[in-house]
């Protein structure tokens, strides 16, 4: 069983959330439902439970907020948000995982299912602390991406990136140490998580390159560029 603590401030989005993991997620053991941060601080404190489902807004102090207080960052995290907002990028940003409020009982047993493949094999503690530090943009933290993958995720040094080829669901990032990893997340949403940085641009539907890695631009049928790496 999944020992899952529910914390919002909105009753009526607390209730839905139990209901949709009672009805669609029978390996999830709800031990307690939290209308407050507080309560939700208390709760995870006395149940060391598995897995949070954590609302982002909330009164007084936010779903980050609590993070910070209650700093187990061993716990697993799925936040709730009913806002398209900096803190979904900061979540993205940290290979963490969320649900936009209405939540979609789809999107919802997906999230289970990703917390069950990755739960022994993310580092927890590197995802908050990326995530904490992408909310107070702290700059060292900018240097670096956290990317989903097959296996939990893994940290790149956002200069390594020579460009990012689309492949249906999946991104293939190419290194300049002519390594590929594989990401679980479409070129659009790499394209948005890399969005801050103006040296990245989609060429092509299907790519997106980092310009200082380009090493010629040869015209014709619409033009191609030559990277660094030799692709």
């Amino acid at each position: 069983m999944i020992r899952t603590v529910l914390i919002d401030d909105e009753l009526d989005s607390l209730s839905a959330l139990k209901l949709i993991l009672t009805e669609h997620c029978p390996e999830v053991l709800i031990l307690d439902t939290c209308s407050s941060p507080s309560s939700g601080i208390s709760a995870i404190l006395e149940h060391n439970p598995d897995l949070v489902f954590l609302d982002i807004e909330m009164p007084l102090i936010s779903g980050f907020d609590l993070l910070e207080k209650v700093k187990n960052f061993s716990l697993s995290v799925i936040f709730t948000t009913a806002y398209h907002h900096y803190a979904i990028k900061a979540i993205r940003y940290s290979a963490l995982d969320y649900l936009v409020k209405p939540i979609d009982p789809k999107d919802l047993v997906a999230s289970v299912e990703r917390y069950k493949i990755q739960k022994f094999k993310s580092n927890n503690v590197e995802q908050f602390q990326f995530l904490l530090d992408k909310i107070s943009q702290k700059e060292h933290t900018l240097k670096k991406l956290a990317i989903p993958n097959m296996e939990g995720f893994k940290l790149i040094d956002i200069d390594d990136i020579i460009s990012c080829e689309a492949d249906d669901n999946y991104t293939h990032i190419h290194l300049k140490n002519k390594t590929k990893l594989t990401a679980s997340r479409t070129l659009k949403d790499i394209q948005h998580l890399l969005s801050d940085y103006d040296f990245f641009i989609r060429i092509h539907h299907s790519y997106l390159i980092n310009l200082k890695e380009v090493n010629q631009y040869i015209k014709g049928e619409g033009g191609h560029v030559i990277m660094n790496d030799g692709s």
